[in-house]
């Protein structure tokens, strides 16, 4: 692409995406780029950009949010980039579906975090379901961001917004611990090979541990670190926690985000059932 690319990069920077975001659209790009036997990307043509998702679709059978991804990235460049706004980009809009979010129970999520040895994984999972994190917001955590006196953790989230989430006595009794004994000065979860120590850990580690764990525990449900802030909502709302509160720890912009755990507390569903039971107990 050329000086194209170094356009893109720029036009990126300039709006402060993150740098997984700027990697994602100019794979995006390059792979459009390549799909059309290499021809500069500005010589392209919507029909071209219309082959290239159709074949995305069609013949790779690639999931809806990967197409989206695609989408973004190619759009940006010819929008934004290029500054040409073509409808095709409008017809793309692969429906990605609801999906529910698998949910452990707590005796679950107590077996599981038994089965995890490794110190740093349980200490990252326990940041997970009892701060309700995500997992690059557990992996990015740094000291100054623990208030030991008002027992919180400053998070930053998803579109650099900041939130205060509070920490258990319990939580911050194993913090402490797990600094004394790994000696953290800088990043809690830094990476243990000696070249990278002054990085965070590789996601994929904290990944792996966690699916090795589960099959440990006997948990057959299909578990990533994601789940701990899946149970962590869940739980809370389980505990009467109002759903504005849960809304504002987990930093969803929108309340029909975090709406969707209230399908999935074990609560609801005893009332559900109470209640099926009583209209058709006179049938």
């Amino acid at each position: 692409m050329g000086q194209l690319r170094e356009r893109m990069i720029g036009d990126m920077v300039l709006r402060d995406f993150r740098p997984k975001t700027q990697e994602a659209y100019l794979h995006a790009v390059e792979s459009l780029v390549e799909h059309c036997g290499g021809r500069p990307p500005g010589r392209l043509t919507p029909e071209d950009i219309r082959g290239y998702f159709l074949h995305l679709v069609k013949e790779r059978k690639l999931s809806a949010s990967t197409v989206r991804q695609q989408v973004c990235g190619v759009r940006f460049f010819f929008e934004t980039t290029l500054g040409r706004q073509w409808e095709v980009f409008d017809l793309i809009t692969p429906n990605q579906g609801r999906r529910l979010p698998v949910v452990l129970s707590r005796e679950e999520v107590t077996r599981l975090l038994n089965a995890v040895h490794n110190a740093r994984n349980r200490m990252a999972l326990l940041f997970a379901y009892c701060c309700g994190l995500r997992l690059m917001e557990v992996l990015t955590l740094r000291v100054p961001q623990i208030d030991r006196e008002r027992h919180q953790v400053r998070v930053l989230g998803k579109g650099r917004k900041e939130r205060n989430v509070p920490m258990s006595t319990r939580l911050l009794e194993r913090f402490d611990e797990y600094c004394r004994v790994k000696q953290v000065t800088d990043y809690v979860f830094a990476s243990p090979l000696p070249l990278y120590s002054a990085r965070p850990v590789n996601p994929k580690w904290l990944q792996t541990g966690v699916k090795l764990a589960a099959r440990e525990a006997g948990i057959t449900k299909n578990v990533c670190v994601h789940t701990f802030r899946h149970c962590f909502a869940t739980h809370l709302l389980e505990c009467g926690v109002d759903l504005r509160i849960i809304q504002e720890m987990l930093g969803h912009t929108s309340p029909q985000t975090t709406a969707i755990y209230t399908h999935l507390t074990d609560k609801s569903v005893n009332r559900l059932m109470q209640a099926m039971e009583e209209i058709s107990s006179a049938l």
